[in-house]
């Protein structure tokens, strides 16, 4: 009898330690029948690891397509918008065939168009003065002299022109001649050096190139001082001169037609917001740019950021990708690195530099390079480099629209000073932030202004228009 209780005792109240184990038991006998009915992976029992966030600037996340696609979305909503607003209250005055008109109105008399056929004359001069010194008619010295009057000539004269024949010349077509005399006499200058240090021994190779037997002829010096060479060059879609440049084998039909067409449908594009969202807005002041308070000008400036920058980027798109590949193409051209990342700059030298590749090559292998070798610190070099960007632009902006303000050479200086002072303090994030800043307010507006104040000064003409 003494051992039933302790029986009935020990089953209604075990110990501790058969407790624990029959527990332990059970979750084993269900983590065996779990894993019989599924096969677990290891890390669903472990869900959380140390990790940033993926906006955090430690993490190093950099697909970011969906808030790019966002604020696309974003900017054309915003424009569209303002659209509307101009559509309500001006109507709708986007007119294509306007731009056709102006430049074939008069086929028996296009003063921009035989402007740039003249530049033809400093061309043929360069070509010749290069053939003198190798065939030893001139020294290299007077060669020189003769080089940088002919340079100073091909700036000159069209302005001359320009600024005599205002009346008989379109602002657009003065823009384009001074464009292509600019971009004429960077290439010529290239031209100069290159072929100097030929002939003084510096450079001694061909240049690179990809030698294609069936398709170019290598060329060595001097044999390169013929016409089409030097014309190839004017025509290619770079300012650096190389004696054989890399070209393909074939021309890309498809790839050529889509160029064409991006160069077509987004002319077209750029033109109407142009008539149909900025127009509107200029045509709402009543002051010059100059004459407002602070206040007015801020304002003024707000307006008209979101579709100013918007013209500019697809500008950007239609010339540096559309416009230089279907050159390229079409000249069978390699090297097709017109631009770099520049929307990731930190600062605004990687900005400049990636924007325009054609030109940092030019400048950094004419301008930059040479003055480091004649002792100048890098500083003092890049802002000489800025300066010759800034009077470049002021130069094809100011002249055609007769008004000398200074404030696109002073809004790049300056954003070159900023670079200097800022460029240690700044950068990733911030750094880009801050490059958006002086792009959506610096240059672009600049040129902004002078167009507004030129539309000011010449409202009441009927020629006051921009084509």
């Amino acid at each position: 009898m003494s051992g039933r209780p302790r029986g009935r005792a020990s089953r209604r109240s075990p110990g501790p330690s058969s407790s624990r184990n029959r527990t332990v038991a059970g979750l084993d006998r269900a983590k065996d029948t779990f894993n019989t009915k599924m096969d677990i992976d290891p890390d669903m029992l472990s869900t959380h690891k140390i990790q940033d966030s993926l906006l955090s600037s430690n993490n190093r996340f950099s697909d970011y397509r969906g808030i790019f696609n966002w604020c696309i979305i974003m900017l054309v909503l915003t424009n569209l918008h303002m659209f509307l607003d101009n559509y309500i209250e001006y109507g709708f005055v986007v007119d294509l065939g306007q731009v056709l008109y102006h430049f074939l109105k008069d086929p028996y008399s296009w003063p921009a168009t035989y402007l740039i056929l003249a530049s033809n004359v400093f061309v043929v001069a360069a070509l010749f003065f290069e053939r003198w010194q190798e065939w030893d008619y001139i020294t290299e010295s007077t060669g020189k002299v003769l080089e940088i009057g002919n340079l100073a000539a091909m700036l000159l004269f069209p302005a001359a022109v320009i600024l005599h024949e205002s009346t008989s010349l379109s602002v657009g077509g003065s823009m384009l001649a001074l464009i292509v005399y600019t971009v004429t006499a960077l290439k010529i200058y290239s031209y100069h050096e290159v072929n100097s240090w030929f002939r003084q021994g510096i450079q001694t190779s061909s240049g690179t190139g990809v030698k294609n037997e069936s398709e170019q002829e290598w060329v060595l010096y001097p044999k390169n001082l013929t016409t089409g060479n030097l014309y190839y060059f004017l025509l290619a879609p770079t300012l650096c001169y190389q004696l054989n440049f890399p070209r393909n084998v074939i021309i890309r039909k498809w790839f050529l037609a889509r160029r064409a067409l991006e160069i077509i449908l987004l002319s077209q594009l750029m033109i109407a917001m142009i008539q149909q969202l900025i127009f509107p807005l200029i045509r709402k002041s009543s002051r010059l740019f100059t004459e407002m308070d602070m206040t007015a000008k801020i304002k003024h400036v707000m307006e008209l950021v979101a579709p100013n920058n918007f013209i500019w980027i697809i500008l950007f798109y239609w010339f540096c990708h559309s416009v230089l590949n279907f050159m390229a193409e079409l000249l069978k051209f390699g090297d097709r690195e017109f631009y770099a990342d520049w929307w990731n700059s930190d600062n605004l030298n990687r900005f400049w530099t990636t924007l325009n590749l054609p030109f940092h090559k030019w400048s950094m292998r004419h301008v930059y390079r040479p003055l480091l070798m004649q002792g100048f610190p890098q500083w003092q070099a890049q802002v000489i480099v800025y300066m010759v960007s800034a009077a470049l632009c002021e130069y094809v902006i100011a002249i055609p629209l007769e008004m000398f303000r200074f404030w696109i050479f002073a809004t790049i200086v300056l954003q070159a000073k900023m670079t200097l002072l800022l460029g240690r303090f700044s950068s990733g994030n911030y750094g880009n932030c801050l490059v958006w800043l002086c792009v959506l307010v610096g240059p672009p507006i600049a040129v902004l202004t002078y167009l507004h104040d030129y539309y000011m000064l010449n409202r009441e003409s009927n020629a006051w228009s921009l084509y």
